[in-house]
């Protein structure tokens, strides 16, 4: 079963959206993310190692027990597709992007042409860049079944 980790912006339902619509094209993709619970993905690090009274240390654990996931599943993954939103800055998307150009995997963008030039070195590392989630349903399909 091919692979892809879904990572970046928490705050629209694009994941759903590229679920759904491989399952509509019956293509074989089993899907990872990071934790998109906010409050979980906050508060790992002192609900497992406990409290922090400056919230840097906080911040830390809580970074370094969700890294383990992200590695993991980078690791396992054929391809990572990468969103960039609107509102928020996502750098643990950067991040995400970074690695899986490090480990070799291919990579997809998906952006507004607002960040084009702020993304420029994560474009570079990708294998495409897209503006659509049904644009990367349309290249795993080209992918997997190399049909249009």
């Amino acid at each position: 079963m091919f692979k892809v980790y879904l990572s970046g912006e928490i705050h629209t339902d694009w994941r759903e959206e590229i679920i759904a619509l491989c399952k509509e094209q019956k293509l074989e993709v089993h899907f990872n993310s990071p934790v998109t619970n906010h409050e979980n993905s906050d508060n790992c690090g002192v609900e497992i190692l406990g409290a922090e009274e400056n919230n840097i240390w906080k911040d830390h654990k809580g970074a370094n027990i969700n890294s383990i996931r992200t590695k993991k599943l980078i690791k396992e993954s054929d391809v990572v597709i990468v969103k960039f939103g609107e509102k928020y800055k996502q750098w643990n998307a950067a991040f995400d992007a970074g690695y899986a150009a490090a480990l070799n995997k291919s990579i997809i963008v998906i952006q507004n042409e607002d960040h084009q030039h702020a993304l420029k070195e994560i474009n570079a590392s990708a294998s495409a860049v897209i503006s659509d989630p049904k644009q990367a349903v349309r290249i795993l399909k080209y992918v997997l079944d190399g049909s249009l």
